[in-house]
């Protein structure tokens, strides 16, 4: 996945904005952190993952997911945009962005797929 789709695919979700951190492109839903590229290791920032969930995703695909010092007290993992399947991406915000945007638009957002 290059950056451009992996910001197309983030912008795919309603009320996603986008914006920098730490000089580059971050997204937000209803002013919540959604998740951000790092520049330095092109990888993006997958929060809501619980450390035993982490733990197993940087043992089964260690090319992909991975932590810094920074990250290992918080239910986040790094993944590497270039190993990163689209469509694992894709879920992983989709389980985000549940979790932080209105019930509103989710219902909505639900309705229209149905």
């Amino acid at each position: 996945m290059t950056p451009d789709e992996m910001r197309q695919i983030v912008l795919s979700f309603p009320g996603a904005e986008e914006g920098m951190s730490y000089g580059a492109p971050a997204f937000k839903v209803a002013g919540k952190f959604f998740t951000r590229l790092r520049k330095d290791d092109q990888s993006v920032v997958l929060t809501g993952i619980h450390i035993d969930e982490r733990e197993m995703l940087m043992e089964a695909e260690p090319e992909t997911f991975h932590i810094t010092a920074h990250y290992k007290d918080y239910p986040a993992v790094l993944a590497r945009i270039d190993s990163l399947h689209p469509g694992s991406f894709r879920n992983f915000l989709d389980r985000r962005w549940r979790e932080i945007a209105p019930k509103k638009l989710v219902k909505e957002f639900d309705a229209a797929k149905a």
